[in-house]
């Protein structure tokens, strides 16, 4: 036999010839097992005959097969190609082969049938109307919350005890911006400290 990347053609009148590869085993006679009933030795003959034919193009194929891969796998290393990347198309061809089949296709079209059914049915339609009108409802009354508020803020900011409060926070504020001042004042111009009234320190 020639160099191990070389192809074996089947085509050959060699085919199968593969003395160095496989060697002849002796079979006993005695161990070989008994004729079925009804099977005359020469038809058990040509049967052991064309087993042996299939069993010898086995073998070739198998060389065959390995030599091809390593070939393959020879090109896959001259071109770069990782082991990852055979994975990845591996994975990629089975996925398609996987959405073209039949059975692929006829359990998407029977989801698909289902699907139309439940969204056309009218348990889905009044649900969905409802689920739509919950909706509708608590977005106006969020509003309606968020309008009662402003307007109770709107009603405190006009009531007497809020502009009370309003103005105490505005004297209390300009008590102690004038007395910060006038302390201020002070340590700049110590003779005209007490001259100014904390009313003409205020900044309002």
């Amino acid at each position: 036999m020639e160099s191990a990347n070389q192809d074996i053609n089947l085509n050959s009148p060699n085919k199968g010839l593969l003395a160095d590869a496989m060697t002849d085993v002796p079979v006993d006679n005695a161990a070989r097992s008994a004729a079925p009933e009804g099977l005359i030795l020469a038809e058990e003959e040509e049967l052991r005959s064309e087993l042996a034919k299939v069993e010898e193009e086995i073998g070739t194929l198998r060389q065959v097969l390995a030599a091809k891969e390593r070939h393959c796998g020879e090109l896959k290393r001259k071109l770069g190609l990782t082991p990852l990347d055979g994975l990845k198309q591996n994975l990629s061809k089975s996925w398609h082969d996987v959405q073209v089949s039949n059975a692929y296709v006829k359990t998407s079209e029977k989801l698909g049938e289902w699907n139309d059914k439940v969204t056309q049915s009218d348990f889905y339609k009044k649900t969905q109307e409802t689920l739509s009108q919950a909706g509708q409802k608590t977005s106006a009354a969020l509003s309606n919350v968020g309008s009662v508020i402003s307007r109770k803020l709107g009603d405190m900011r006009n009531s007497a005890t809020f502009k009370s409060f309003e103005d105490r926070v505005g004297t209390i504020k300009n008590r102690v911006v004038g007395s910060r001042e006038n302390s201020t004042d002070g340590l700049h111009s110590p003779s005209g400290a007490g001259d100014k009234s904390p009313q003409d320190n205020a900044p309002f």
